[in-house]
């Protein structure tokens, strides 16, 4: 069972014999909408680099597309994953908060940070997605849970290279 998932309405449980049901759930019955398709943008505090981007690597094999400010998108390219670079809050051109207000990501994963001006960000980042009614995700583990959802109730198969043989 998943405890209460609270929202400025009220709350929602979910209960289900495994967690990601119960997450999906909970998360739904709150009125989140969980997108099994699209792009996700990833903008994660350094100390959470590595575990985002194993997040990013099963985002990336279940057809999202990837997008990361720059120490993250580092990170990803390190993995040989496709993204696509965005500019941090108030970068000119393409930045996070003009990709949230343009529809181009349907979840958002930003872990929380120190210091003022990340914070003063990561704020923006949160509001921007909420004011949008995308999910956003402060918490790895969540974000994997939600990975996990997405693998659950999606089959994604990759098609054959040309000259190969498949072994049914």
């Amino acid at each position: 069972m998943l405890g209460p998932e609270m929202k400025s309405t009220g709350e929602a449980i979910g209960r289900d014999r495994t967690l990601e049901k119960a997450l999906y759930k909970g998360l739904t019955a709150s009125g989140l909408k969980i997108p099994m398709e699209g792009s996700v943008l990833l903008t994660v505090a350094d100390k959470d680099k590595d575990e985002a981007c194993e997040i990013a690597k099963r985002f990336s094999e279940l057809g999202f597309h990837l997008y990361a400010t720059e120490g993250t998108a580092k990170a990803i390219k390190g993995l040989n994953l496709p993204v696509t670079e965005v500019g941090k809050v108030g970068a000119e051109g393409k930045n996070v908060i003009s990709i949230i207000e343009q529809g181009e990501v349907q979840v958002v994963v930003n872990s929380l940070t120190s210091g003022k001006k990340p914070r003063s960000d990561g704020f923006r980042i949160r509001r921007e997605a909420v004011e949008h009614g995308i999910p956003c995700l402060t918490s790895l583990d969540t974000a994997e849970a939600i990975v996990n959802v997405i693998d659950s109730t999606t089959f994604t198969a990759k098609p054959a290279v040309e000259g190969k043989a498949i072994v049914l």
